[in-house]
Order: C-alpha cells, then structure tokens, then sequence
C-alpha cells in the first residue's frame, strides 16, 4: 500500500489507529483504497497518478503522503463508534481537500509527475489565450 504504519505517526497515535481502524486490516487496507482513489481523482486530469502511488520512501510526496494519511483516518473514523474525535479528523481531511482544490484549479503547483500522451507530450496544460478589446471606430 502507499501508506506505511510510520506515515500514520505523523497524524496519530499508533494506540488511536488502533482504536479508529478497529483492529482490522481489512477496514484500514479499504479506507486506504478510498484514500488514494479520492486523491487521484484530483489530481489524475493533469498528473501522473500511477507514478505517484506506486513510488515508495522518500521519493513520495510528503504532503501526498500526510493528506492520504489524514483522509484513511477520516474514512476509518467514520465506521467507529460514537464518532470519537470526529472534530480534528474533519478539520483535517476538509484541510486536504482544500489543498486538492487548490492543485486541481492551478493555485498550487506540487512537484509531481505531469501525465504524458504515448508520445511523450503532457496532457492537461492549460492553455491561455486572450485578446486586446475590440475597437469600434463610430464616430
């Protein structure tokens, strides 16, 4: 999976994981799944979505990897009990949501592979275009 047990411990504690995932890993390897899924459905029309969840140590994007940790818990969260500690975890995955906005609609630009076409060209460049006001000459 994209996210390891130590990419957890920069959002929460091991005994909460434990807590939040209900000691399956069936229920941590689904909200994981969701996780990356909602994340490339972001960012899939402009980068290359399969190069960046199959990198692994240090070449992974940090921020990638810390909002995919912060939304499996999310996911997670909701399936538990009472929704304990629901507030932060909301706090936190609307935080990544916003910053996947912001990627999607060009404010932020990560450093991510762009996706390419079969013939080495990126796809999903915006173009800009424009042109001076029209002149209306009626005197």
């Amino acid at each position: 999976m994209f996210i390891t047990d130590q990419d957890y411990q920069v959002v929460i504690g091991e005994q909460a994981l434990r807590v939040i995932s209900q000691v399956s890993a069936e229920n941590r390897n689904n909200a994981e799944t969701e996780a990356v899924e909602e994340i490339a459905s972001y960012l899939r029309p402009k980068y290359d979505t399969d190069a960046i969840f199959s990198a692994e140590g240090n070449s992974r994007n940090k921020l990638i990897v810390m909002y995919a940790a912060d939304i499996a818990i999310y996911h997670m969260q909701a399936s538990a009990p009472q929704k304990m500690g629901m507030e932060i975890r909301k706090e936190r995955y609307e935080r990544a949501i916003k910053w996947l906005e912001g990627v999607q609609a060009g404010k932020i630009i990560p450093e991510l592979p762009l996706a390419t076409d079969s013939d080495g060209n990126s796809v999903g460049m915006p173009i800009v275009y424009g042109s001076q006001k029209k002149l209306r000459h009626n005197w």
